[in-house]
């Protein structure tokens, strides 16, 4: 397979660079940023570096502040490179704080987790959250170069790992068969972390976003649907107050259930989808039922969503693998899904 994917989306370009040489992923930075978790991992490679808190938790202006103040104490010029080491809190604000200092200087991600591999550090968005909502705050700004050492993969606890499974089975779910198929015949080597069905996963749901990407990078089209699940899980993450209780990945999982059971109620989704794509979920071991949430905490959570239009929320809907769809829903129906997933004690499927 290739070891490098180039990403063209309009004025932008990115080049995505898979390595066997760990010790090479920061030759040409200037400054690199990392959090407590992933400082340790690149510790002898590069003096001058920032290290920020780990967790959602950190994402915020203060520590973008921070590495402004750090870039400018070190004169770093628009010529510079400020990379960002680790997964999607560290390589959002560190492609945020890039795209500010000198209106933007130089931007190289090596990004340590499953989630930020094949998604978070890829096209562009940056970010920060702010009065609460995830991602609320942010520009377009992709990086020059995203590095990529599998390696990495190795070293995250199960739980962070299969985070970054639930954008991987996102991308199939959206584009690609055969990686759908690769989960559903594989799923214990995908879990045991084999190396070699784990490359190709990985490199399989890197082309999906890829091409996306490449097609609207500015989210105009058909990039929102990239957002399966996210409209739910990000309430979800919202009326918990972002306080890590579940990963990222555990409420995209969770909104992505949600998004086909409300298909299905509303007549869109092929109740046959419904039920294998759920089926996936639950092999991978994610928990499709939250009680620690209120159902209408969650449905004010998503009023203040980003991506709404003219006042409304729109939700990513499927009628079948492949096949994607936006449409504004009636709050009764949306309610009666969410409460569905809070407070149903009967078995998902």
């Amino acid at each position: 397979m290739v070891d490098e994917i180039h990403l063209n989306a309009g004025e932008f370009s990115t080049l995505v660079r898979f390595t066997s040489q760990p010790d090479r992923l920061l030759d040409g930075v200037s400054l690199a940023v990392f959090d407590e978790n992933t400082n340790p991992l690149l510790a002898p490679s590069l003096e001058r570096r920032q290290i920020w808190p780990a967790g959602e938790a950190s994402k915020s202006w203060v520590q973008v502040e921070n590495l402004l103040k750090t870039a400018l104490a070190a004169e770093l010029g628009r010529d510079s490179v400020i990379a960002g080491v680790g997964g999607g809190v560290v390589t959002d604000m560190a492609a945020f704080a890039a795209s500010l200092y000198m209106r933007g200087t130089r931007l190289v991600l090596v990004p340590t987790t499953l989630l930020a591999m094949v998604d978070a550090a890829l096209g562009g968005k940056t970010g920060i959250d702010f009065g609460g909502f995830k991602n609320l705050v942010g520009t377009f700004y992709p990086a020059s170069e995203i590095r990529i050492w599998p390696g990495f993969l190795a070293t995250l606890p199960h739980r962070e790992f299969q985070s970054g499974l639930a954008e991987v089975i996102k991308h199939a779910f959206l584009a690609d068969e055969a990686l759908l198929s690769l989960l559903e015949t594989r799923s214990d080597a995908v879990l045991a972390k084999d190396p070699a069905v784990l490359d190709e996963v990985v490199r399989r749901a890197i082309m999906v976003k890829v091409g996306v990407v490449e097609r609207d990078l500015r989210e105009t089209g058909e990039r929102a649907f990239l957002n399966l699940g996210h409209t739910f899980g990000h309430a979800l993450e919202a009326a918990l107050g972002l306080d890590g209780r579940w990963t990222h990945g555990e409420a995209v999982a969770w909104g992505m259930a949600r998004a086909f059971r409300l298909g299905v109620r509303l007549g869109i989704t092929e109740p046959a989808w419904q039920k294998r794509a759920e089926s996936i979920l639950i092999q991978y071991g994610f928990p499709l039922l939250n009680q620690d949430a209120t159902a209408e905490a969650v449905l004010a959570a998503m009023k203040n969503d980003k991506k709404k239009k003219s006042g409304l929320v729109q939700f990513v809907l499927q009628q079948r693998q492949g096949q994607t769809l936006l449409r504004t829903v009636d709050d009764a129906d949306v309610l009666a899904v969410i409460k569905e997933g809070l407070e149903c004690q009967t078995p998902v499927i």
